[in-house]
């Protein structure tokens, strides 16, 4: 009996590559940019590989052919995937949770420290030859250690952020929709409202998944209520931020710095963070490790062997 026939829809790593053409007949593409004309491609394919930036919506996932039984995204968040609708058409759908809540928890770490200590401003001045030497009061930015962190979503990735931050001697604050056991809270103070936990936060670092629910979470009333001079990454969903307010927070100091790996719209990025020297601004590098992306690529291709065999796989997307 032939593999069945799955669909890869941008480059993966070579490792992952390689165990897909082993194991299905794989249609894998040199592109990593959106495949175009995605239906059309999965013609007689059993099962498709996508990525964040791929948008399934409930349109394209209702044009699939019947022959598509699962679908895999290669991210731990899946709101780029209408599930209802994939679900309505009996799919099955696996993403990749875990493996990645390490990697995305340091590009979080990065950005904080990045954006509170002016790193960016500092590496283009260099770059652009107009350093002319240490003065005592150059790029001043503010420190991490001993400050308060607010985490918005205290999930796996906000956990593993919450460990790294400890080491900083950080305090550790979190808003979610419910409080966690005290064996994963550890130390960290529950607040479950906005109105006692924006005002805490030094910093803020968002790790909630997008959708409908959390669309523009961070918008200018909840801006105003962060203590001046704070610092936000975002290494979750670009969706979670308003741009405009969080732009015009920047240029009147409310927030001193912002650290960004994620876009409302990414690839597009809103050009008002281009014009303000204190935002650090990363391409989407939260999981971007080889070790990471090798082991989101393996699970992916666990979930989808489960589906195949007629069992349930642990990373399958309920």
């Amino acid at each position: 009996m032939p593999n069945p026939t799955l669909l890869v829809t941008r480059r993966l790593p070579d490792a992952i590559e390689a165990r897909a053409a082993r194991d299905y007949d794989a249609r894998l593409t040199a592109c990593d940019t959106p495949m175009p004309d995605v239906v059309a491609q999965a013609a007689g394919a059993w099962g498709v590989v996508c990525c964040p930036g791929d948008k399934f919506d409930a349109a394209l996932i209702g044009a699939l052919p019947d022959s598509v039984k699962a679908i895999a995204t290669f991210s731990v968040g899946y709101d780029h995937v209408d599930v209802a609708a994939a679900h309505a058409r009996g799919i099955a759908v696996v993403n990749t949770p875990d493996v990645l809540s390490v990697a995305t928890a340091e590009c979080a770490m990065l950005l904080i420290l990045a954006a509170a200590r002016r790193a960016g401003e500092g590496e283009r001045m260099i770059r652009a030859d107009r350093w002319e030497g240490w003065a005592p009061t150059q790029l001043m930015g503010t420190l991490v250690s001993g400050r308060r962190l607010g985490i918005f979503g205290l999930g796996r990735i906000g956990r593993e952020l919450a460990k790294m931050a400890r080491g900083f001697g950080m305090q550790i604050h979190y808003h979610d929709v419910a409080r966690l056991p005290p064996a994963l809270e550890g130390d960290a103070v529950f607040h479950p409202t906005d109105a006692t936990f924006l005002p805490v936060c030094d910093v803020l670092s968002l790790h909630a998944p997008g959708g409908a629910g959390t669309r523009h979470w961070l918008n200018a009333e909840r801006i105003a209520a962060l203590p001046r001079g704070a610092v936000v990454a975002n290494a979750a969903r670009g969706t979670l931020i308003d741009d405009i307010a969080l732009i015009a927070a920047l240029k009147s100091g409310h927030v001193a710095a912002a650290g960004l790996d994620v876009y409302d719209g990414e690839p597009q990025v809103n050009p008002g963070y281009r014009s303000v020297e204190n935002a650090v601004l990363l391409p989407h590098l939260g999981s971007a490790t080889t070790e990471t992306r090798d082991a989101m690529g393996h699970l992916v291709l666990d979930g989808l062997d489960a589906v195949l065999a007629g069992r349930v796989p642990a990373n399958l997307v309920r």
